[in-house]
């Protein structure tokens, strides 16, 4: 999920892996909505437009329509549940951040509300500001 996680610190590897592991369940079943949604959605538009442009009136047509049009709106619905469950995925994060951001014992409270505002605030830059917050959080620790 994160990228560049090699390039980070030891302190930030742990809470982002911490982070991950709460999430892994819900990703992974988005994944697969998404992953299988797009070609059912894709077969179903191709078939519906050969069948409805390309062939001849027959006596199954109405048949043929039906079930790929049953199929696309399986990939739709498999579609629709992938995004609810990414922004169910974001809404978890941010839980967990402002949580962990709560808990800290070296940051002050100025801090603290500072990171929580800008996590509720900029919920697409979670991850950064969480970051930022643990960064400061460990330079705090070092200077007190």
């Amino acid at each position: 999920m994160f990228q560049r996680t090699a390039e980070m610190p030891a302190f930030i590897k742990k809470e982002l892996e911490k982070l991950e592991e709460k999430i892994q369940p819900v990703m992974k079943k988005a994944s697969k909505y998404v992953l299988f949604s797009y070609p059912l959605i894709f077969i179903s538009i191709m078939n519906l437009f050969l069948v409805l442009f390309g062939m001849t009136t027959t006596e199954n047509a109405a048949l043929t329509i039906m079930i790929y049009a049953i199929i696309g709106a399986v990939g739709m619905a498999l579609s629709k549940e992938g995004k609810l469950l990414r922004k169910d995925i974001l809404k978890r994060t941010a839980e967990y951040i402002i949580e962990r951001i709560n808990k800290s014992e070296d940051a002050s409270e100025s801090l603290k509300n500072k990171y929580i505002m800008l996590v509720k605030g900029q919920p697409f830059l979670l991850i950064q500001h969480f970051i930022e917050f643990l960064k400061e959080e460990k330079r705090d620790r070092l200077y007190s």
